[in-house]
């Protein structure tokens, strides 16, 4: 029994941009063109390859696809000249999943060729090679090549620590974009906003309450896990409102019923002891004094309450937790509208 013979490496074309194979006398126009930006993201041991390391590649890369299309590498040729090269990998172990490299030399690169150059390589891999998903891993700081890899249809699914070593044996991170071959058509509506979602930034969000009592005394809890005294609150869920995760959170952990009064103060945290930054919503809540002396705490989170004056605050909170009380009730005070705050203080810019 005999397999199936390998059909001819196909040319693509879309507008100015041609994909085809590899031919020998492309080796001396591509080694030329390698620069440093080439050699540091695909961390090559030197800038340029020699004649006979290009070609050596070429040949690889024929041998491969003749070997059962396992490596499919083609030139992205513009306007007659070699421009660069766009390359799909199938992925060893993972059914019908490639992975996906490209490289624009330089007297090419800002002008949208590598994009078209992506695109149709990700038609290719989902039509004649049959794959379900292609991927590419990037580094974090090859911003060029992360919007690049967003704008031909894949999204951004997170970043791997770790993900391979440098040629100095550093282990450096990578970023993992993908797409699938039901995802929705580049250039459309639904394609653009279920990229962009996927990259935008995924700010960690807080939702505290502020109980005051008839003294003007704040509710503080005392944690089992850390020493500082806080408010009432904590983080918002996925699809979770800040109003309502308050109200949620302070259920859980004192098992009392509270009504918000109405949003304080908005503040932004800087990033902290390993924590990415974060927005705060501290909203004013009322809470019976009798049902607080009632309540049930969260035996894992919360070790005691404590009704606490300005000088308790500033003695037993952390520093960013005590200004932001003293705006607050300063606000509320005053009968001033809901404030921006950073870090707990007005921003200063």
């Amino acid at each position: 029994m005999t397999s199936e013979p390998v059909p001819p490496q196909p040319t693509l074309v879309d507008g100015a941009v041609t994909l085809r194979p590899w031919r020998a006398d492309d080796a001396e126009a591509a080694r030329l063109q390698h620069d440093e930006e080439i050699a540091r993201w695909f961390r090559f041991p030197g800038v340029t390859p020699s004649a006979e390391q290009q070609g050596a590649a070429i040949e690889r890369w024929q041998r491969d696809y003749a070997d059962g299309r396992r490596v499919v590498s083609f030139v992205v040729e513009v306007d007659g000249r070699v421009a660069g090269s766009v390359e799909v990998r199938r992925t060893v172990g993972r059914d019908a999943t490639g992975h996906l490299s490209w490289a624009l030399f330089p007297d090419f690169r800002g002008r949208g060729h590598a994009v078209t150059a992506v695109r149709l390589l990700v038609d290719y891999a989902f039509g004649d090679l049959g794959l379900a998903r292609v991927e590419a891993y990037v580094d974090p700081d090859n911003r060029r090549s992360v919007r690049l890899a967003t704008r031909a249809g894949l999204r951004r699914e997170g970043e791997l620590r770790g993900y391979e070593s440098d040629r100095e044996g550093v282990r450096r991170d990578a970023v993992l974009l993908a797409r699938l071959a039901d995802d929705p058509e580049v250039g459309t509506g639904e394609m653009f906003r279920a990229a962009l979602n996927a990259g935008l930034p995924r700010k960690r969000t807080i939702s505290q309450g502020l109980v005051r009592n008839e003294r003007g005394e704040v509710l503080l809890c005392e944690l089992t896990y850390k020493r500082y005294w806080d408010l009432p609150g904590g983080v918002v869920d996925p699809d979770e409102s800040p109003a309502h995760a308050v109200l949620r959170e302070v259920g859980e952990e004192l098992q009392v019923p509270a009504r918000l009064r109405r949003l304080v103060v908005v503040s932004w945290l800087p990033p902290w002891q390993g924590w990415d930054d974060a927005m705060l919503y501290l909203f004013e809540l009322s809470v019976a004094e009798d049902e607080v002396a009632r309540a049930t705490l969260e035996p894992r989170e919360i070790r005691a309450i404590h009704w606490a004056d300005a000088e308790t605050v500033r003695a037993r909170c952390a520093p960013y937790t005590a200004r932001l009380i003293e705006h607050a009730t300063q606000l509320l005070d005053a009968g001033a509208p809901t404030a921006y705050l950073e870090d707990g203080e007005p921003p200063t810019w």
